[in-house]
């Protein structure tokens, strides 16, 4: 039988989001990719609700929304199963990823407002800073914000959905770990060099930068 987590397991603290329900599982996801849910685990609304110190129904609502992006599993009667992604889940959703995400970045090449490149910069460096650091929370925090804007730029909202939606499914897991924050930080230096690239209109470069970006969602789960 699967463990059931029936204690305080210390979840972050939910952030500014219009929602509480997207608030949760905001929270939830940071707390799958630092580890404080673990895989395999049974949790409940309630036993969670009560460490957010809020009612369990908003809990749920995101816990259900999790079990859309297959993050977690239902369980009858008990709670929700956290669900670690397969190699192949990663594979097919980092090559669906490349597909989309790749070529609207590399359409920003040379296109990339000035006015906004102070404020993508500072994203950058402060995904770094918390990586160097070893705060997961943080830098998905900026990693999130950076990519969002990013593709902000393109116009598209529809595409800009589509691909933070991937980005959700793709959760990586595990970053709390000591040996996640030399990845982190790799990550979070493509940052600074893509929007180099960006900015100097080298096409090609900034191809070659975003592809390596995402396949750190495949490495990181081996």
């Amino acid at each position: 039988m699967d463990p059931v987590a029936d204690a305080m397991v210390g979840l972050p603290d939910l952030g500014g989001q219009s929602s509480l329900r997207g608030q949760v599982a905001d929270a939830l996801r940071k707390a799958l990719a630092t580890g404080t849910l673990r895989s395999g685990v049974v949790y409940s609304a309630p036993t969670l609700a009560d460490e957010f110190g809020i009612s369990p129904t908003p809990v749920r609502e995101a816990m259900i929304d999790l079990v859309r992006d297959g993050l977690f599993e239902a369980v009858r009667n008990r709670g929700f199963r956290v669900v670690r992604p397969s190699a192949r889940d990663l594979a097919e959703l980092t090559e669906i990823r490349e597909l989309v995400e790749v070529p609207a970045v590399v359409r920003l090449a040379g296109a990339v407002p000035e006015a906004v490149r102070p404020r993508l910069r500072a994203l950058a460096e402060e995904a770094l800073a918390a990586a160097r650091e070893g705060d997961p929370v943080g830098f998905l925090d900026a990693d999130h914000r950076f990519h969002s804007e990013l593709l902000g730029l393109t116009g598209n909202r529809t595409l800009v959905r589509t691909v933070l939606d991937l980005r959700g499914r793709s959760q990586m897991h595990g970053l709390a770990r000591p040996a996640a924050t030399e990845t982190l930080a790799a990550s979070a230096e493509e940052h600074l060099a893509l929007l180099d690239a960006l900015v100097a209109g080298d096409a090609e470069k900034a191809r070659e930068l975003m592809t390596r970006h995402l396949d750190h969602v495949r490495g990181d789960q081996r």
